[in-house]
């Protein structure tokens, strides 16, 4: 960090500030997400971050790294969000000319909301989780039921490999606390499944899965897109809190989905380091509208889980709302 760059900062230059922080603002958006679960609120954190971070800028004294300053800040910003905001409600069914089974439960993690994510945030040293895995969508949930402070505690040991001490710090805490914590979060960690590892990231084996996947659900194809399916395979759709699990009720909301000769075009993307789409129905006009974003999850050569998010999301991910009629 240049003395002269850290010397203009400080006396107001905000030119001076973007440059010192800039090189963080990624991963500390990424951290934002994995602690509150949603990217709008996310980005809101990371705006109250940078704020009290400029302002508070005369105070940092160089003892602990900027990065590990900045983070200090942004945890307890996310700490306090998630202490003192009321979570976005679960929604009631929505969509339009489509009769949905029983579900087979109703999901509590009503706000999760996807991220593009594309795996270039840097972990410490004592990191224990991948990069792919801290921000699949399965991990994230999990994390979102723990109460906050072991929440932040695991995120920042476990995820990004800070030491105790620096986490101690960090929470105004001692090591034994945040050991301690650490520990009861570890216990309270809801199982992420151990399916078969997915394929590596663009590799043939996940372009296969996706090729197949795209032609069955295009073409409406229900023994296609049963192949596919693991026995055990989960569907959910923030907000709304309906859950399946289970390829034969899978199936039957496929169906449903397909029903009425509804049919869809997919545009590919990715959605928290796994596969996702941009899901357009087909009009009688040529048009295409966005009804949503899918996300999948792979486990080996099929797919464990499948990710509803509404159309809001679409252009997150640089996708438009609607295509033109072809």
């Amino acid at each position: 960090m240049p003395a002269e760059l850290m010397s203009r900062a400080r006396a107001g230059d905000g030119d001076a500030f973007r440059e010192l922080i800039e090189p963080f603002r990624r991963e500390l958006q990424v951290h934002c997400y994995r602690l509150l679960g949603s990217f709008q609120d996310a980005e809101d954190a990371l705006q109250d971050t940078l704020l009290a971070a400029w302002q508070g800028l005369g105070g940092f004294e160089g003892r602990a790294s900027m990065r590990t300053w900045l983070y200090r800040i942004a945890t307890n910003r996310c700490l306090n969000a998630r202490r003192s905001a009321s979570r976005r409600p679960a929604k009631e069914w929505d969509v339009p000319g489509v009769v949905r089974p029983e579900p087979s439960g109703l999901g509590e993690v009503v706000w999760l909301e996807p991220f593009p994510f594309d795996g270039d945030v840097p972990l410490g040293p004592e990191a224990r989780y991948e990069q792919t895995e801290s921000m699949s969508l399965a991990f994230v949930t999990a994390l979102q039921v723990l109460p906050p402070r072991q929440l932040a505690v695991l995120v920042l040991r476990d995820v990004l490999g800070f030491r105790a001490h620096e986490v101690a710090d960090m929470l105004e805490s001692t090591v034994d606390s945040v050991d301690s914590a650490l520990k009861r979060a570890r216990a309270g960690m809801r199982r992420v499944p151990s399916d078969a590892p997915p394929p590596p990231s663009g590799s043939p084996a996940e372009d296969a899965v996706v090729a197949r996947f795209v032609r069955a659900y295009e073409s409406a194809d229900i023994d296609a897109l049963v192949e596919l399916l693991t026995d055990d395979v989960f569907i959910s759709m923030p907000p709304m809190p309906f859950e399946y699990q289970g390829r034969d009720v899978v199936i039957r909301f496929c169906a449903n989905l397909f029903g009425a000769g509804r049919t869809f075009d997919l545009v590919r993307t990715r959605a928290n380091g796994q596969p996702a789409f941009g899901a357009y129905l087909r009009t009688a006009s040529g048009e295409r509208h966005g009804t949503g974003l899918v996300v999948l999850t792979l486990a080996g050569d099929l797919i464990s889980a499948m990710t509803r998010f509404e159309k809001s999301v679409l252009p997150w991910f640089g996708l438009p709302r609607s295509l033109p009629a072809r």
